[in-house]
C-alpha cells in the first residue's frame, strides 16, 4: 500500500497510509488530540476530520481555541438549527446559516412566526440531535443532482443559491441522519462535539440582504465546546447588558441621541467633560511624542475627493452640498486636509520625520439600520496623524507609533492585540508597491517583538494597515488605533521633499489614529468602566454632603478650595436625609463623597466614603485634597 508522509504543524514528518482520514491522524498523535481537534488545515485549506490524505501534505489540527475552530463548530450547530426547524414545523424553507462571530443563525421562511417561547422547543430538539451524535457526511454531487433534489425538498432557495455559484465550482452537501443541506463545509464530525448550544433571539433578514426580497425569520444562537465556556459566555452578556452605554449614557446624562438627528451624538455637559479630558491627555502626549497639531476644513471642493480616490472608492458614504454653483464633499476623512497643508510649503528631508495631528470632525452615511449608540454614528471626531517620513525612517516610526499606543491604552487598563490587513479586492497602487508597504508593516511588528495575526483583503483603498484591538473589563475586543502605510496619496497629490542630494523626492505617509474616533472610544470606557469613571475622568469627582443647613457655610469653603485646584466638586445641600443623598451619589458613581456634620466642621475634617469600598474614615480636609490631586495627577 502506498505511504503518505505528513507534515505537522511543529515541523514533526509522520508516514501513514494513503487514504488515512485526518480523524485518524490525529488520535494516532494522541487521544487527546483525537478529542480536541474538531477540523483540520490540509496544506493550508481548512477541511473536515473525514477528509481522506492520498498525498503528502502539510497538516495543522484545529481546536476550538482557533477561530477556524470556533467556526467549524459553530457553522456545524447552524446545521443542527435547522434539522431541529424541520422536525419541529415541518414544511419549511431554508435560507442560509452561517458561523458569525461568536455564534451562528439561520434563515427560515415559513408561515409560521416563531415567538421567543419556540426557541427553547427548538433547543430541546437540538440537544436530542446532539444526542444522537449523527455523523455529519460531505457528498460532492453534479449541479443537476442537486437542482434535483432541492427541487423534491421544495428548497427554492437552495436551488437559487445552486444556479448561482460558478459553473466550476464543486457542488458539495451535507448529511446528518435524515438532514442534508448545501453546504461547502467544513463541519466537525458528528454532532456530538457540539456540546453546548444556546438559541439567543429573533430577526427579521431580508433574503440575501436585499430589501427587495421576502423577509425570512432569522434565528441566532451561540455554541461552545464546553457547557462551563457557554455558562462564561452568557454571564458576560448579562455583564455587558448592565454595561450597556446607552442605557449608562442615559442614567449619568452624559449623551443623547435625538429623533431630529440620527446617527449625530449630542453631548451634554458632564459628557463634555470626559470627552474634554481624552482631548486634553491627547494633545499632551502629542506634544511629547512630537506632533504639531492642525485644523482643516470640514467641506471641501469635489475636485479634492477625486484626486484622493475617495469619490471612486468612498462615495456612497459621503455627503455632498452646492456652494457657488460647484459641488463640495463633507469630508469623511482628515487625510486630504493634512495633505494640502503638506503642500502648501517646501519641505526639506532635514524637516522629516514630520509628524502633524489633528482632532477632525468627518461625516459618513450609515444605514440607519447600523446605527448604534456612539459605537457607530454618522458624525464623529477622528484623532487622525500623519506623518510624512523618508523610507529609512518607516519601522522607527512605526515602533514610536506603538510606543504611543502603548502608552494611551495602558492608561485605561487595556491590552490589546494587533492585526496586519493586506491589499482589498478594489485598491489602488501596483501590487509592487502594495507588497513593499506590507512588509514595511510586517516587519516593523516583528522588530518591536509583537504577535499579530493577518487579516487578507481587508486593508484600506490606498495602502495596507496594522489595526488595535482592545480587550475591555469583561473580556470583549474592538478594533481602536490603527496605523496606515501609505505610497498611494504622496504619488496622487505629487507631495516631494528636496533631498539630501539637492533633488526632489517622493515621501511616503502614515495614517494613524489611538482613540480611532472620539466618540465611539466614551462608549467604550463607559462600559469597560461601566459608568464608574476613574477619578481623573469622571464628571464630578467629589460631592460633599453636609449633614444639616448648620454645615453648609464649611461644605462651601471645602468646594472653593478645591475648585482652586481644578477639582470637580458638587454640594448636596438638599432637605434630604443622609442616607437618601449617599444612595443618589452611589447611584450617580460619584469617586469620592464627603459626609460634614458638627464634628467635622469643628475639627476640619471630612469623613469620606469612597465607591466601591465604602466608608474609610475621617482625615483632615487638607490630607483629603492633596490625595485627591494625587490620584488625578497618576490617572490612577
Amino acid at each position: 500500500m502506498n505511504t503518505v508522509k505528513i507534515t505537522l504543524k511543529n515541523g514533526a514528518v509522520r508516514e501513514a497510509s494513503a487514504g488515512i482520514s485526518l480523524q485518524e491522524v490525529a488520535e494516532s498523535i494522541s487521544r487527546n488530540l483525537g478529542k480536541s481537534a474538531l477540523a483540520a488545515k490540509l496544506d493550508g485549506v481548512t477541511v473536515d476530520l473525514r477528509h481522506k490524505i492520498q498525498r503528502d501534505a502539510q497538516v495543522e489540527f484545529l481546536t476550538f481555541e482557533d477561530t477556524e475552530g470556533k467556526e467549524a463548530l459553530r457553522h456545524s450547530a447552524s446545521h443542527i438549527l435547522a434539522q431541529a426547524v424541520k422536525r419541529l414545523f415541518g414544511n419549511v424553507k431554508l435560507g442560509i446559516g452561517p458561523a458569525i462571530a461568536n455564534g451562528f443563525y439561520y434563515d427560515i421562511d415559513t408561515a409560521h412566526t416563531f415567538v421567543p417561547e419556540d426557541l427553547d422547543k427548538i433547543q430541546a430538539e437540538m440537544e436530542k440531535i446532539v444526542k444522537e451524535d449523527l455523523p455529519i457526511e460531505r457528498m460532492e454531487t453534479s449541479r443537476e443532482e442537486a437542482l434535483r433534489l432541492f427541487g423534491e425538498m421544495g428548497e427554492t432557495y437552495k436551488q437559487e443559491l445552486i444556479r448561482d455559484l460558478p459553473e466550476d465550482v464543486t457542488i458539495s452537501l451535507y448529511k446528518q441522519g435524515e438532514f442534508v443541506d448545501l453546504c461547502a463545509g467544513p463541519h466537525v464530525p458528528s454532532t456530538g462535539r457540539v456540546k453546548a448550544i444556546k438559541l439567543q433571539s429573533l430577526a427579521g433578514a431580508y433574503w440575501r440582504g436585499d430589501q427587495h426580497n421576502k423577509m425570512l425569520q432569522r434565528i441566532y444562537g451561540t455554541a461552545f465546546e464546553k457547557k462551563s465556556d457557554l455558562d462564561d459566555y452568557l454571564t458576560m452578556l448579562e455583564e455587558a447588558a448592565k454595561r450597556d452605554h446607552r442605557k449608562i449614557g442615559r442614567e449619568l446624562d452624559l449623551f443623547s441621541i435625538q429623533d431630529e438627528g440620527p446617527g449625530f451624538p449630542f453631548f451634554h455637559p458632564k459628557g463634555m467633560i470626559i470627552r474634554n479630558e481624552l482631548e486634553s491627555f491627547w494633545r499632551r502626549l502629542h506634544v511629547k511624542y512630537g506632533y504639531q497639531e492642525i485644523k482643516t476644513p470640514i467641506i471641501l471642493h469635489q475636485k479634492l475627493w477625486q484626486q484622493s480616490g475617495h469619490w471612486d472608492h468612498y462615495r456612497n458614504n459621503m455627503y455632498f452640498t452646492t456652494i457657488d454653483d460647484e459641488g463640495y464633499a463633507v469630508k469623511p476623512m482628515n487625510c486630504p486636509g493634512g495633505i494640502l497643508i503638506y503642500r502648501s510649503q517646501h519641505h526639506s528631508y532635514r524637516e522629516f520625520p514630520l509628524r502633524t495631528c489633528e482632532l477632525g470632525l468627518v461625516h459618513r452615511h450609515e444605514l440607519s439600520g447600523a446605527l448604534h449608540g456612539l459605537m457607530r454614528v454618522r458624525s464623529f471626531t477622528q484623532d487622525d496623524a500623519h506623518i510624512f517620513m523618508l523610507p529609512s525612517q518607516i519601522k522607527a516610526e512605526i515602533k514610536g507609533v506603538i510606543d504611543l499606543f502603548n502608552t494611551i491604552y495602558g492608561t485605561f487598563g487595556m491590552s490589546y492585540h494587533a492585526e496586519l490587513s493586506t491589499k482589498p479586492e478594489k485598491a489602488m497602487g501596483s501590487d509592487e508597491v502594495w507588497e513593499e508597504a506590507t512588509i514595511a508593516l510586517r516587519d516593523a511588528l516583528e522588530e518591536y517583538g509583537m504577535p499579530y495575526k493577518v487579516n487578507p483583503g481587508d486593508g484600506a483603498f490606498y495602502g495596507p494597515k496594522i489595526d488595535f484591538h482592545l480587550r475591555d473589563s469583561i473580556g470583549r475586543t474592538w478594533q481602536c488605533g490603527t496605523i496606515q502605510l501609505d505610497m498611494q496619496m504622496p504619488e496622487k497629490f505629487d507631495l516631494t521633499f528636496i533631498g539630501e542630494d539637492g533633488q526632489k523626492h517622493r515621501p511616503v505617509m502614515i495614517h494613524r489614529t489611538c482613540y480611532g474616533s472620539i466618540e465611539r472610544f466614551i462608549g467604550i470606557l463607559i462600559e469597560h468602566y461601566a459608568g464608574a469613571f476613574p477619578v481623573w475622568l469622571a464628571p464630578v469627582q467629589v460631592k460633599i454632603l453636609p449633614i444639616t443647613d448648620r454645615q453648609l457655610e464649611y461644605a462651601q469653603a471645602l468646594a472653593d478650595q478645591m475648585k482652586a485646584k481644578d477639582i470637580r466638586v458638587e454640594i448636596d445641600d438638599r432637605n434630604e436625609k443622609i442616607g437618601y443623598k449617599i444612595r443618589e451619589g452611589q447611584m450617580e458613581k460619584v469617586p469620592y463623597m464627603l459626609i460634614i456634620g458638627d464634628k467635622e466642621k469643628e475639627a476640619d475634617t471630612v469623613a469620606v466614603r469612597q465607591r466601591g469600598k465604602g466608608d474609610i474614615g475621617t482625615m483632615p480636609a487638607t490630607d483629603f485634597i492633596a490625595s485627591v490631586l494625587d490620584e488625578i495627577a497618576a490617572k490612577a
